[in-house]
């Protein structure tokens, strides 16, 4: 998704997602197939590659299937292995597979109760690879650093005892996030909200702040000309100069029991969009001067759990709870209005490849279809799972990952063939 696109008139009240001149080609330069992170390598859940000239014209071919155990951690993928997480038994595993075959390549586990938390419970993030490392966080604040061929541990913290973090209501939900030598926490600490650690070592950079710490992920984009870290703490968005952890600006956001969950989403144009449930609603907020400035906030999309996406001028994303009647949503994103909203998906998630939205509603079914102004047409709608599906699907090297909150996988190939 390389095309570009622009608000003429209308840049200087862009958004976050959305900027001056807007091409994914400025935030995606690695065309290869690889989904390092929660959001993908941009952390904005798109992937450069394309999809199949033509896609089945009924259900894809199941490649093959597996179980992790119970949690909502995603998919990512690097050199043909696929990596998340479950809880099976009161223990929390790390999964290497083969992303052709579904083989068990390692795993690593740990005792750690389930905590269904008003939800099937398990583990929230998802493992961030980097290299010859993966990292994985649990809802308890469990941080290891593994070896990325074998599993084996390089190095351990825990988010409380060793990082001064306060575990939020629901548990550590955000995935960590690699910039440089640095690997980013949100730990909610006191005077440890945020932390930076050498990422081969897992000593401390430094440490910042005195927010809870909120549910989302933490975002680096460059703002300003600064490389900044950017996180949605309990009550507001933060930005951080990644250097030092000196606060830059911040912006409140209030929501009830502090979720705010859905990661920021930066755009060109030093703007960002920010969204949460309970009935908060959504803004865009610009970013100069070392201030943070809302251009619009309204309530006419809602997401409380899983993160829109954003193309040619508007934003996608399912509206409200996680819900199987959550509808999903377009907006202009200059304005803010909405320019569509469709109830036919079902809630869940989405993320985009090559201008279609990947969508894996919340009772499993999956839906491919154009991200476009014009409405909703889904080119692909099949059941590929049963149960709840909270976790985003991932998209990479022609296949689909999918999964549900019981941790059963699925891995579906896209080609007619």
């Amino acid at each position: 998704m390389n095309g570009k696109i622009s608000f003429g008139r209308l840049n200087p009240l862009t958004g976050s997602l959305l900027g001056a001149v807007f091409g994914f080609s400025l935030f995606c330069t690695d065309a290869s197939a690889d989904w390092l992170h929660y959001r993908g390598p941009a952390f904005n859940g798109s992937s450069t590659e394309k999809l199949p000239a033509t896609l089945p014209s009924e259900s894809p071919r199941q490649l093959w299937k597996a179980s992790l155990g119970v949690g909502t951690s995603a998919i990512t993928v690097s050199n043909g292995r696929i990596y998340s997480m479950g809880n099976l038994n009161d223990k929390d595993v790390v999964y290497c597979l083969d992303a052709k075959t579904g083989k068990e390549v390692w795993r690593h586990e740990y005792p750690l109760g389930l905590d269904k938390r008003m939800f099937e419970g398990g583990p929230a993030s998802t493992p961030t690879l980097d290299g010859e490392h993966v990292y994985t966080v649990s809802h308890q604040g469990d941080l290891f650093c593994l070896e990325a061929a074998t599993g084996k541990k390089i190095w351990y913290k825990h988010y409380q005892k060793d990082l001064g973090g306060r575990r939020p209501q629901w548990g550590f939900a955000g995935s960590p996030t690699v910039e440089g030598r640095m690997l980013l926490l949100d730990v909610g600490g006191e005077s440890a909200s945020t932390v930076a650690l050498d990422k081969s070592t897992g000593a401390v950079l430094w440490k910042a702040g005195n927010d809870e710490a909120g549910y989302a992920s933490p975002v680096v984009a460059t703002i300003g000309g600064k490389r900044t870290a950017i996180l949605f703490k309990e009550n507001a968005l933060v930005g951080l100069d990644i250097k030092d952890g000196r606060e830059l600006w911040r912006s409140g956001w209030k929501t009830s029991y502090g979720v705010n969950a859905a990661t920021p989403i930066v755009l060109p144009g030093d703007k960002i969009f920010i969204s949460s449930g309970y009935g908060s609603g959504c803004a865009l907020i610009a970013i100069a001067n070392g201030k943070a400035t809302e251009l619009w906030r309204n309530k006419n999309l809602k997401s409380q759990v899983n993160t829109p996406v954003a193309f040619q001028n508007h934003i996608y994303g399912l509206d409200g709870q996680a819900d199987p009647k959550s509808p999903l949503v377009c907006l202009d994103a200059a304005r803010g209005s909405v320019v569509w909203t469709d109830k036919s998906v079902g809630g869940g998630s989405l993320v985009i490849a090559d201008g279609k939205l990947i969508i894996l509603s919340e009772r499993g079914e999956l839906l491919i279809g154009d991200a476009s102004p014009a409405g909703f047409k889904p080119v692909l709608r099949a059941q590929v799972l049963g149960g709840r599906c909270w976790v985003q699907p991932t998209y990479s090297g022609g296949k689909v990952f999918a999964k549900n909150n019981q941790g059963e996988l699925v891995a579906l190939d896209l080609s007619s063939k």
